[in-house]
């Protein structure tokens, strides 16, 4: 009997250090992304975002989707609380109105050139509402991942650039 507790107690000790190697060797990005990341953009693994008009994509990573909302959320949701655009109503940051504009922001590449050189909805003059973002201020691989947490927003979150927050 003492026999086959101790080899119960082992079999206890031996599951709770592999337990314990699991739980320490989770990427440590878990514990830093944001719970909106994996609740409303649906991203627990690396997500393909389009990167130009020709269907090329490049995976974001819940890591870089939360980096790009935080950026979002300290220098854009003054101005585009939940997808909106407060200075114009009408235009949104909706999947469909990033399509519509001219030319359209819908992959990280036209988003970007837009947010480094912002002009208005139809692409005749330069815009103040949204300030320009030069390189100086954010790094390529920073503007990318704004650019793929708004696209992503566009596509997965409820209520987005939307009038009503489903």
């Amino acid at each position: 009997m003492l026999r086959r507790l101790f080899s119960v107690r082992g079999v206890l000790a031996v599951l709770a250090a592999v337990l314990a190697v699991m739980v320490a060797s989770s990427p440590a990005w878990a514990a830093s992304v944001d719970p909106y990341v994996f609740r409303y953009l649906k991203a627990r693994e690396p997500v393909p975002v389009e990167m130009d008009g020709q269907g090329s994509t490049r995976l974001f990573s819940p890591a870089d989707l939360t980096a790009g909302k935080r950026l979002f959320e300290q220098s854009c949701i003054n101005c585009h609380v939940g997808g909106a655009t407060l200075p114009d109503p009408s235009v949104s940051l909706s999947l469909g109105d990033l399509k519509g504009a001219t030319p359209p922001r819908d992959n990280i590449n036209a988003l970007v050139a837009y947010l480094r050189q912002p002009m208005i909805y139809d692409g005749s003059d330069i815009t103040f509402w949204c300030r320009q973002v030069p390189e100086s201020w954010l790094s390529q691989p920073e503007i990318e991942n704004l650019a793929a947490f708004v696209l992503r927003s566009a596509q997965t979150a409820p209520g987005w650039g939307t009038e009503r927050f489903d």
